[in-house]
């Protein structure tokens, strides 16, 4: 029989080869991957393999990203605590309770196309106590006018370039950080930081693979 204390011990392993790899460097985010289990937000069916450094499926042909991808955007994002933050891609829930954990639940929400996806998310991160964390339906590429300015915004699917309204979405000091390409599955990690004339200085870094984001102003959804 496994024992009761193993998901907690295999988070702790993983979080200690995040930090012994160089993925995490600010013990904020060390203390976020801690908080939350991981286990909770995936189907039962791949929660032994719930610690492992993998993306995983979590149903409807989506996945929820390796700790380290994940690790290396919030290291990008440089969040605060306080600071109002747009994710988009719920899933399963597990990166918007990484945020929570950064900058506070209510100042989070969370954008999904896929409705019964979105309700999974939601019911997860209530379980976990963050029930004031938005999840909202709708398209991503669009942003979320209604919560906007948004000190930083983080997508966890891949677009063909940085969509339009999430620039004009941010706060004076905003940043956006997502997998950007021009093919599917195919990208690189993009850094963007509001200039004050409200242009982005754009910076490239990892290489990275994510589910296309669908929608408006990203790629088409046949």
């Amino acid at each position: 029989m496994a024992r009761e204390d193993e998901p907690v011990r295999a988070r702790a392993r993983l979080v200690d080869a995040l930090v012994r790899s160089g993925y995490v460097l600010d013990p904020r985010v060390r203390a976020a991957f801690e908080r939350v289990p991981r286990e909770a937000f995936v189907p039962p069916e791949v929660g032994r393999d719930a610690y492992a450094d993998l993306p995983l499926p979590i149903g409807y042909g989506q996945t929820i990203s390796a700790p380290s991808m994940i690790a290396i955007m919030l290291e990008e994002a440089r969040l605060e605590e306080g600071e109002r933050v747009l994710e988009v891609g719920t899933g399963s829930g597990y990166n918007a309770s990484l945020l929570a954990r950064l900058v506070g639940p209510a100042n989070v929400v969370t954008i999904e196309r896929i409705p019964e996806l979105a309700a999974v998310g939601r019911a997860n991160l209530a379980r976990c106590g963050l029930a004031a964390v938005e999840v909202v339906v709708g398209d991503g590429s669009l942003g979320y006018p209604p919560r906007a300015p948004y000190d930083a915004i983080l997508a966890t699917a891949g677009a063909p370039g940085i969509p339009g309204p999430w620039a004009d979405q941010l706060s004076p000091r905003g940043r956006i950080v997502a997998p950007v390409g021009r093919r599917v599955f195919d990208q690189v990690l993009v850094v963007a930081r509001r200039r004050p004339d409200g242009t982005l200085d754009v910076r490239e870094g990892t290489p990275c693979a994510f589910v296309p984001l669908i929608g408006e102003k990203a790629w088409p959804s046949d």
